[in-house]
């Protein structure tokens, strides 16, 4: 049966300015996992995204007809309403960044998360440190994890967000950052161990221009809108969702 993505539940931010925007090969992730975003919040309505192309038309005489090609491709123009919230760090963001000729990052985050995975592990004590967990299907960089009854192994502390590298079948490392080094574990351990992931739902990122940061009314019984239109100048890049 057809799955249903809702809206509700996504969020907005928006980065600094950027001199320049790269050429779309070089639009990745790691450009924007390191950006400081504020939320834009109170977004009552969202924008269409993603690439659509220029109709280029030629009149052929002999033939009688019209022949079509695809030319340059544009990524929207994102119509976005807000409810005014006048201290919001990120409305004020938005606005300051309308009266600027730059480009800026922008991040969505999705509420469409899987559910998280769970399970009891074991651990070596090694340089790297190893958790065993069969059959886990966990992809490098998903986000972890862990519980203990007694206590982990040092290099690791409980209720910190980990992230899976160099995974087997039935193993895996841990690193501080997505794509980091893998921990070495040392000292003792006691109790039981529980891993579970910390699931993570769809990200897009783009840079894009904003052209209008307008105050929209209404009738009496309407609110007051921040109308915040972005034109995106790059490709829509989207990161899967994990967990």
């Amino acid at each position: 049966m057809p799955q249903l993505y809702p809206v509700a539940g996504a969020k907005i931010y928006i980065g600094p300015a950027v001199n320049s925007v790269p050429d779309d090969a070089d639009v990745i992730e790691s450009l924007f996992t390191s950006v400081s975003f504020t939320e834009v919040k109170g977004w009552q309505t969202m924008g269409a995204i993603g690439d659509a192309a220029t109709l280029i038309t030629e009149s052929v005489i002999s033939s009688g007809r019209d022949l079509k090609a695809k030319g340059t491709r544009n990524a929207g123009s994102m119509q976005n309403n807000f409810i005014i919230l006048p201290t919001d760090a990120g409305q004020i963001a938005l606005i300051a960044a309308e009266k600027t000729d730059y480009n800026y990052p922008f991040k969505l985050a999705f509420d469409d998360a899987p559910p998280a995975k769970t399970s009891t592990v074991t651990m070596t004590i090694a340089s790297p440190g190893v958790i065993s967990w069969t059959a886990h299907g966990l992809a490098a960089g998903t986000p972890i994890k862990f519980s203990t009854t007694g206590a982990l192994p040092t290099g690791l502390v409980a209720g910190t967000t980990y992230y899976v590298v160099s995974p087997t079948t039935d193993a895996f490392s841990v690193a501080a950052t997505a794509g980091g080094a893998a921990i070495n574990t040392t000292g003792t351990q006691s109790g039981t161990h529980t891993a579970t992931t910390v699931p993570v739902g769809t990200i897009k990122y783009f840079y894009g221009i904003i052209m209008t940061a307008q105050e929209n009314g209404g009738g009496a019984n309407t609110a007051r809108l921040l109308q915040g239109n972005v034109e995106i100048n790059s490709p829509i890049l989207t990161i899967a969702p994990i967990g």
